[in-house]
């Protein structure tokens, strides 16, 4: 059996959310953090990732990540289009594909751990459908509405209250997926047959569907989201560029034809607390700003009028013996991309040309030379925390369990 996961993704995206997919969960647009996962060389859908959408700019976005795009028609289109009807239509156009997952847009935490799980069951155990749940101990109430305020107890018996540790708790589906067989689909089912659900771990359950779920969303994506199949290793080096990233990049003449650039206190204090991890910092800069480093009093080995900053950087990476994913780079223009392309860790500040921000991992909130390198440092100690997480959660999947069949 072929497999393919689909992505639904509309581009005014729901009517509480519009246009969510190409906001940004820890500086990644969702539709990529929710693509990764399924193009991971060990996931089981493998090659047979599509995305479902109608808008340019997604598809541009999915292709970059290595997905597939199915350009979904008006009519599965609207606010009121259901995951179900854009899934049917994909299966009529794709006739080679027996098991799809409906996987969701707006669940960034997914990994391919959970993919590789859920094949199995369908393809190896014979469980027809397959969906995502996650384990709550919340005590229901009903609502009484001829009475008011009124409410009974559902799942709890108010004399003999029970402590969490002492109840399982109850299954909610999550959203996170859906995966069936075609017949199932085609019925009009997304669960059925022999049904199984996949408990997802909770700090990896996570839906956006309104504003406030976002902070959430980008706290959750950098602890324990996946950031692609080689492992995160400890940054031993930044090189920031100067104009743009440290500064604003504008250049301010006096009347005696004196050249004066402005920079924020915080991203002082930002390189200073990479210093203090133990992160070497260096700068960078095309033009010749010897002054102005001069007067910031940094203490950083910098680079002046370096035509050629990839070479810069691959002369720095060479002489300190690091490997490429041990380097950290914050650029902000067409001539920082290869470099961004070639480090590890990768940023640039808010108002980056869109070169440089197609090829960044992240994408800083602050604008260069208004704190854009004190926000790039707190991302770094934020994913060399995640090296620790990973490290102890590593092998660790919660598993599958089966259900009724209907």
């Amino acid at each position: 059996m072929a497999p393919g996961g689909v992505w639904p993704s509309r581009g005014e995206g729901s009517g509480g959310l519009p246009g969510q997919a190409l906001r940004f969960p820890a500086g990644f647009s969702l539709v990529a953090a929710v693509v990764t996962p399924g193009v991971a060389p060990a996931s089981p859908a493998g090659p047979d990732v599509w995305v479902s959408t109608d808008h340019d700019e997604i598809e541009k976005v999915a292709k970059q990540f290595g997905a597939q795009v199915h350009r979904r028609s008006p009519e599965v289109s609207q606010d009121s289009s259901t995951s179900l009807e854009a899934i049917r239509e994909f299966l009529n156009h794709h006739h080679e594909v027996d098991i799809v997952g409906n996987i969701q847009a707006t669940s960034p935490c997914l990994h391919p751990s959970d993919l590789i799980k859920v094949a199995d069951l369908i393809q190896k155990e014979g469980f027809d459908s397959v969906f995502s749940v996650v384990r709550r101990h919340q005590f229901r109430w009903s609502e009484v509405k001829k009475g008011g305020s009124m409410t009974e107890p559902q799942n709890l018996n108010p004399a003999k209250r029970y402590r969490r540790q002492d109840w399982p708790g109850e299954l909610y589906e999550n959203g996170s997926f859906y995966f069936a067989k075609r017949h199932l689909i085609e019925k009009g089912y997304l669960q059925g047959g022999k049904m199984a659900y996949y408990e997802m771990r909770a700090e990896h359950s996570v839906d956006i569907d309104i504003d406030i779920d976002w902070p959430i969303a980008e706290q959750r994506v950098l602890s324990f989201g996946y950031f692609g199949k080689e492992p995160l290793k400890e940054v031993k080096l930044l090189v920031c560029s100067i104009d743009g990233c440290l500064t604003n990049g504008r250049i301010y003449v006096t009347e005696d034809r004196k050249e004066m650039v402005s920079y924020d206190y915080r991203d002082l204090v930002g390189i200073d607390l990479l210093k203090k991890r133990g992160i070497q910092v260096r700068l960078i800069s095309e033009r010749d700003c010897s002054k102005t480093l001069s007067a910031m009093q940094l203490g950083c080995v910098a680079k002046v009028s370096a035509t050629n900053k990839l070479q810069v950087l691959e002369d720095w990476q060479k002489d300190m013996g690091l490997s490429w994913k041990e380097v950290a780079y914050l650029g902000n223009e067409e001539s920082d991309v290869e470099c961004l392309k070639k480090a590890g860790m990768s940023g640039v500040p808010a108002d980056a040309c869109t070169v440089a921000q197609k090829a960044a991992g992240y994408i800083c909130k602050s604008n260069g030379g208004c704190g854009a390198v004190r926000e790039f440092a707190e991302h770094i100690f934020l994913l060399l925390e995640k090296v620790i997480t990973n490290s102890c959660l590593k092998g660790e999947i919660l598993g599958p369990r089966q259900t009724s069949k209907v």
